[in-house]
Protein backbone atom coordinates (compact mmCIF):
# COMPACT_ATOMS: atom_id res chain seq x y z
CA UNK A 1 0.00 0.00 0.00
CA UNK A 2 2.47 2.27 1.17
CA UNK A 3 4.55 2.07 -2.55
CA UNK A 4 1.12 2.69 -3.86
CA UNK A 5 0.33 5.84 -2.32
CA UNK A 6 4.06 7.07 -2.81
CA UNK A 7 3.34 6.60 -6.60
CA UNK A 8 0.17 8.40 -6.51
CA UNK A 9 1.94 11.17 -4.23
CA UNK A 10 5.16 11.83 -7.59
CA UNK A 11 1.95 11.77 -9.97
CA UNK A 12 0.03 14.22 -8.22
CA UNK A 13 2.83 16.39 -7.34
CA UNK A 14 4.04 16.46 -11.09
CA UNK A 15 0.52 17.79 -11.59
CA UNK A 16 0.94 20.36 -9.09
CA UNK A 17 4.24 21.31 -11.08
CA UNK A 18 2.65 21.60 -14.49
CA UNK A 19 -0.37 23.74 -12.88
CA UNK A 20 2.12 26.11 -11.40
CA UNK A 21 2.85 27.08 -14.87
CA UNK A 22 -0.33 28.71 -14.77
CA UNK A 23 0.63 31.26 -12.30
CA UNK A 24 1.65 34.82 -13.93
CA UNK A 25 4.54 35.53 -10.54
CA UNK A 26 7.39 35.82 -12.18
CA UNK A 27 9.79 34.94 -8.92
CA UNK A 28 8.19 31.50 -7.88
CA UNK A 29 5.19 29.74 -9.29
CA UNK A 30 3.37 27.24 -6.80
CA UNK A 31 0.81 24.75 -8.07
CA UNK A 32 -1.26 22.97 -5.24
CA UNK A 33 -3.91 20.19 -6.13
CA UNK A 34 -6.58 18.82 -3.44
CA UNK A 35 -7.13 15.45 -3.67
CA UNK A 36 -10.20 13.23 -1.93
CA UNK A 37 -10.69 9.68 -2.77
CA UNK A 38 -8.26 10.15 -5.53
CA UNK A 39 -10.30 12.54 -7.41
CA UNK A 40 -8.77 16.07 -7.70
CA UNK A 41 -11.66 18.27 -6.09
CA UNK A 42 -9.43 21.42 -6.56
CA UNK A 43 -6.49 23.09 -7.96
CA UNK A 44 -4.64 26.36 -7.42
CA UNK A 45 -1.59 28.65 -8.52
CA UNK A 46 -0.43 31.46 -6.94
CA UNK A 47 -1.58 34.69 -8.38
CA UNK A 48 -3.39 37.79 -7.62
CA UNK A 49 -7.56 37.80 -6.85
CA UNK A 50 -10.01 37.50 -10.01
CA UNK A 51 -11.06 40.51 -11.73
CA UNK A 52 -7.52 41.92 -10.89
CA UNK A 53 -4.16 42.56 -13.30
CA UNK A 54 -2.21 39.78 -13.39
CA UNK A 55 0.60 41.12 -12.53
CA UNK A 56 2.09 39.37 -9.06
CA UNK A 57 5.23 41.81 -8.40
CA UNK A 58 5.90 45.84 -7.62
CA UNK A 59 8.45 47.43 -9.61
CA UNK A 60 11.10 46.54 -7.00
CA UNK A 61 10.17 42.81 -7.88
CA UNK A 62 8.50 42.29 -4.45
CA UNK A 63 5.64 40.14 -4.13
CA UNK A 64 1.84 42.12 -4.34
CA UNK A 65 0.68 42.33 -0.76
CA UNK A 66 -2.84 40.91 -2.10
CA UNK A 67 -1.21 38.12 -3.65
CA UNK A 68 -2.75 34.95 -3.09
CA UNK A 69 -1.30 31.60 -2.83
CA UNK A 70 -1.72 28.65 -4.54
CA UNK A 71 -2.82 27.04 -0.94
CA UNK A 72 -5.91 29.67 -0.66
CA UNK A 73 -6.73 29.48 -3.59
CA UNK A 74 -7.60 25.52 -4.39
CA UNK A 75 -9.09 25.62 -0.36
CA UNK A 76 -11.17 28.97 -1.61
CA UNK A 77 -11.99 27.26 -4.77
CA UNK A 78 -13.46 24.27 -3.18
CA UNK A 79 -15.28 26.00 -0.57
CA UNK A 80 -17.28 27.38 -3.73
CA UNK A 81 -18.07 24.32 -4.86
CA UNK A 82 -20.56 21.45 -3.48
CA UNK A 83 -16.98 19.48 -2.80
CA UNK A 84 -15.42 19.36 0.65
CA UNK A 85 -12.06 19.25 1.61
CA UNK A 86 -12.57 17.27 4.85
CA UNK A 87 -10.36 14.51 5.25
CA UNK A 88 -8.38 15.80 1.78
CA UNK A 89 -4.79 15.71 0.79
CA UNK A 90 -3.25 18.58 -0.61
CA UNK A 91 -0.52 18.81 -3.11
CA UNK A 92 1.85 22.02 -3.37
CA UNK A 93 5.40 22.33 -4.98
CA UNK A 94 5.75 24.45 -1.82
CA UNK A 95 5.71 24.09 1.70
CA UNK A 96 2.68 26.26 3.28
CA UNK A 97 3.57 29.20 5.02
CA UNK A 98 2.22 29.72 8.24
CA UNK A 99 -1.21 31.70 7.13
CA UNK A 100 -1.79 28.93 4.38
CA UNK A 101 -1.32 26.71 7.41
CA UNK A 102 -4.30 27.71 9.43
CA UNK A 103 -6.26 27.71 6.18
CA UNK A 104 -5.54 24.55 6.00
CA UNK A 105 -5.94 23.24 9.26
CA UNK A 106 -9.79 24.92 9.28
CA UNK A 107 -10.78 23.11 5.77
CA UNK A 108 -10.20 20.08 7.53
CA UNK A 109 -7.34 18.88 5.22
CA UNK A 110 -5.49 15.40 7.02
CA UNK A 111 -2.13 15.16 5.06
CA UNK A 112 0.02 17.53 2.97
CA UNK A 113 2.25 16.42 0.58
CA UNK A 114 5.36 19.30 -0.59
CA UNK A 115 8.09 19.82 -2.77
CA UNK A 116 10.37 21.82 -2.20
CA UNK A 117 11.58 23.41 1.54
CA UNK A 118 10.93 26.95 2.21
CA UNK A 119 13.61 28.79 4.63
CA UNK A 120 11.26 29.59 7.01
CA UNK A 121 9.71 26.97 8.43
CA UNK A 122 6.43 27.50 11.00
CA UNK A 123 3.90 26.74 8.55
CA UNK A 124 5.26 22.67 8.65
CA UNK A 125 5.63 22.90 12.44
CA UNK A 126 2.10 24.27 12.54
CA UNK A 127 0.40 21.61 10.92
CA UNK A 128 2.43 18.94 12.51
CA UNK A 129 1.08 20.43 15.87
CA UNK A 130 -2.48 20.45 14.43
CA UNK A 131 -1.80 16.37 14.05
CA UNK A 132 -1.76 17.22 9.88
CA UNK A 133 0.43 14.55 7.77
CA UNK A 134 3.03 16.41 6.47
CA UNK A 135 5.53 14.80 3.93
CA UNK A 136 8.04 15.66 1.61
CA UNK A 137 8.09 14.71 -1.62
CA UNK A 138 11.68 14.57 -2.95
CA UNK A 139 11.02 15.82 -6.28
CA UNK A 140 13.00 13.22 -9.38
Amino acid sequence: MAEKQLLLDHRYMRMAKIWAENSYCERRKVGALLVKDRMIISDGYNGTPSGFENVCEDENNVSKPYVLHAEANAITKVARSHNSSDGATLYVTASPCVECSKLIIQAGIKRVVYGEKYRITDGIELLERAGIAVVFLEQK
